[in-house]
């Protein structure tokens, strides 16, 4: 089997990363185990594809290196997973524009991202934004590839993430309004969980945290409900609701977007309610003027 070679870019890029870590062109060939000379070659290679030529490093006090502001950018983002840095990543990460590198769980990406993105088009600020899962967005804001993110409690354990906490979002009870709920309690406007007994239920999935809690909700309640399917999230929410004229527990998301006309909401009285936080994540160490601009408008929205 044929050894496998890292693209030309990564190679300048592993160059880069170990003259910025033993400070000098020597220590970085001695660490690498080529000669002073490539490990130059690499680094022109690397300012040429990446800057333009313009420089990422330069002298210091005595032999020693320091970063550029795009050096900077460019050693921070080296540290994301091989896969990730293709090297239009790399030009974006070691570019001086204003940009902003944005996470979003699938459903905050639902509600959230018309209005930031039109928030970040009125400063002219770049935005790249992508959605995941909880794991990935925290991950992604370790290894700074993201600047950041946005998602739901709980969260994984986040070294080296900052969470900063946006609004507290109780439990509803929605439902389809061809549902046998939507028929027996119209007229109300809040629910108990006893009250879902033997409904067409949606559920999330097994490894999403509000499932596990709505099982507890039914234990504890003495009830059974008829699972009819589950969903990662509100973009596939309604419209299992409707196909399956069915109800769910879900975070009322009313502060952020309004529900769909025909989705009918009941506020879900609990005697210990544990409602679910809206949380952003930024690396450790101090977030971009961009992501603050961010999160200040997410505040005034969120208010």
């Amino acid at each position: 089997m044929a050894l496998r070679k890292l693209p030309r870019h990564l190679t300048w890029l592993e160059s880069f990363a170990a003259a910025v870590e033993t400070g000098t062109l020597e220590g970085a060939a001695q660490h690498l185990g080529v000669a002073r000379s490539v490990v130059s070659e690499h680094l022109r290679a690397l300012e040429d594809a990446v800057t333009g030529g313009e420089s990422l490093i330069e002298r210091g006090p005595g032999k020693r290196f320091k970063l550029t502001p795009r050096g900077e950018r460019l050693y921070a983002a080296s540290q994301a997973p091989l896969h990730a840095l293709d090297l239009k990543r790399l030009q974006d990460s070691a570019s001086l524009e204003p940009g902003l590198r944005l996470g979003l769980n699938p459903t905050l990406s639902s509600v959230l991202l018309e209005p930031l993105a039109a928030e970040m088009a009125r400063r002219g600020i770049k935005l790249e934004a992508s959605f995941s899962g909880a794991f990935d967005l925290v991950r992604q804001v370790q290894t700074r590839q993201l600047d950041l993110a946005l998602g739901f409690t709980p969260l994984p354990p986040h070294r080296g993430v900052e969470p900063e906490l946006l609004a507290h979002l109780p439990f509803v009870v929605l439902a389809s309004p061809h549902s046998a709920l939507a028929e027996r309690f119209a007229a109300r406007r809040r629910l108990k969980v006893k009250d879902l007994a033997g409904q067409a239920f949606v559920d999330w999935l097994r490894d999403d945290p509000y499932g596990g809690a709505n099982s507890a909700r039914f234990a504890g309640a003495g009830i059974r409900v008829a699972e009819v399917a589950r969903v990662e999230s509100f973009l596939q929410l309604y419209p299992a609701l409707r196909a399956y004229k069915a109800v769910a527990i879900a975070p009322d998301l009313r502060r952020l977007a309004p529900f769909p006309k025909d989705i009918l909401a009941w506020e879900l009285a609990e005697e210990d309610p544990q409602p679910v936080d809206v949380v952003a994540l930024a690396p450790s160490g101090g977030s971009s003027p961009e992501a603050r601009a961010c999160l200040a408008f997410l505040k005034r929205r969120l208010r």
